[in-house]
This record gives C-alpha cells, sequence and structure tokens, in this order.
C-alpha cells in the first residue's frame, strides 16, 4: 500500500497500476528493495516521474528494516517517521490497509469539505471534518465511498449538483456563489509547466543514468538537454547528487546511484 500511494502522488492511476504490479514482483517486501539497492529501485521507477520518490521510497524500506522488522509500521507515529511520508499518506496506509478509521483528505474530499462548508477551509478544519464523518469499523468502505463520490459526482468541472445525495446539506450545491473549493484545503492546484523547466532536466540526467554507468562533465549541458546553458546543467546536476539521484562523478560528472 506504501508503494501504490508513493507511485500515485501526481502520477494518475492507469500510469500506476501496471508499474506496481512490476515494481512489487521485483521487491516484494522491504528487505527486497533494501538488498537490492537504490539504483535498482530507481530503474524499476523509470517513467513514472519525480524520481525524488523513489529514493524517499528505498529510504523508508531501510527504516522499515532497521527499526520496524522489515514491515510497513501500523501507527501514524511510525509512518510519519519514515522518509517521504507525510500526513494523507500516513493515512491513506492507515485507511487502506490496515482498515483503521482515520479519513483520507486528497483533492476530491477536499473539494467537497469545502462545498458543503461553503467556504475555504484550513487545513486542520478539512481533517477534522473528514475525521468526524468516518463511522466506527467502516473506515476502509466509507474512505473508498468518499474518494468515488468526489471523482464521479462531486467533480471539479460540471458537478452533478441536481442529482447529489448531499444537496440538502451542501451550502454551495453550485450555486452562483464562487466555488468554494478554489483554493481550499486539500484542493491541489494546476501544476507548473514541464516542458523547458528544471524538472525535464533532471528526469532526462537520470533517465541517461539508467543506460550508463557515468556521464562527464562536458556532456551534462547536452544530455540535460540545455547545450547553450552548462552553469543550469552543473545546477541541476548538483541537485541531483544532493538528492541521492546520483553521486559524484570524476572531474564533475554524474555517476549513477548504488
Amino acid at each position: 500500500m506504501l508503494v501504490s500511494e508513493v507511485m500515485l502522488q501526481q502520477t494518475q492511476v492507469d500510469r500506476v497500476a501496471p508499474r506496481w504490479e512490476q515494481f512489487m514482483a521485483r521487491f516484494p517486501d522491504p528487505t527486497a528493495a533494501v538488498a537490492a539497492g537504490v539504483g535498482a529501485v530507481l530503474d524499476e521507477w523509470a517513467g513514472l516521474g519525480y524520481n525524488r520518490r523513489a529514493v524517499t521510497l528505498h529510504a523508508a524500506a531501510v527504516a522499515c528494516v532497521e527499526h520496524h522488522q522489515g514491515q510497513v509500521p501500523t501507527d501514524m507515529d511510525g509512518l510519519l517517521a519514515l522518509p517521504g511520508v507525510g500526513p494523507y499518506t500516513a493515512r491513506a496506509v492507515l485507511a487502506f490497509a490496515y482498515h483503521q478509521d482515520v479519513a483520507v483528505v486528497d483533492t476530491n474530499v477536499g473539494r467537497i469539505l469545502a462545498r458543503v462548508a461553503g467556504r475555504r477551509l484550513r487545513p486542520t478544519e478539512a481533517q477534522a471534518m473528514a475525521d468526524g464523518s468516518v463511522p466506527p469499523g467502516d473506515g476502509w468502505e466509507w474512505n473508498q465511498a468518499v474518494l468515488d463520490f468526489g471523482s464521479a459526482v462531486c467533480t471539479a468541472r460540471n458537478p452533478r449538483c441536481v442529482e447529489c445525495p448531499l444537496r440538502r446539506w451542501c451550502s454551495w450545491a453550485g450555486g452562483p456563489d464562487e466555488d468554494p473549493a478554489r483554493g481550499s484545503a486539500g484542493v491541489t492546484t494546476r501544476q507548473s509547466r514541464f516542458e523547458g523547466s528544471d524538472r525535464q532536466g533532471r528526469g532526462r540526467l537520470v533517465d541517461a543514468l539508467r543506460n550508463v554507468a557515468a556521464i562527464g562533465a562536458g556532456d551534462l549541458p547536452g544530455v540535460a538537454g540545455w547545450p547553450d546553458d552548462p552553469e543550469r546543467a552543473r545546477r541541476v546536476a548538483d541537485g541531483l547528487v544532493a538528492d541521492g539521484l546520483a553521486l559524484p562523478g570524476a572531474e564533475g560528472g554524474l555517476r549513477r546511484a548504488d
């Protein structure tokens, strides 16, 4: 469950589903991921984007092996102590893997809550409202239902307010006022442009290191896609090393992470 939640961070379900199966076949538990090394985890992450997630996932596997007998923790504090695991991911693991009565607030749930309240919500308000709605003993079923409701009925565009079963309790109900979900807690905003960004250059360098052992310093600008901007390529390459996505190479180049 932890692997799927990390994969789903900023990546669509249809891309994640087949890759999750492939990833789990190679690394069925934290011990297998630790034994293979971060380089192998990065290789298996190819095509999913945001490669830093693979590094933090491997670090989380290390923590599971060192502190939890190779198991993913079953409590909030233990999950939050894992590298790369925040409140949303921890709650998703508790609700969906361990069937605990905690509420998961993603962009769909955040939208529902703000519309029912009729105003933008602070993160603590949204989480408190969500937690208070979970029927005891039905956390898994409740979260699944609310997430599906947000994606199918209380949608970001053209919500089906006329047929919505929550209409009588909703303070907005598709009215003329501005949608209170915009800018509310839990509701994501559009990502910045990828084309030409540092993220694109980082991805190109990491992809190249999946196929070669090292990239020379002089080749960094071309591989990153900025042949006329070596300073930018240098800065991005240094960022990869700082994030654990690559190792320093000879004379300022890059090497594959071990």
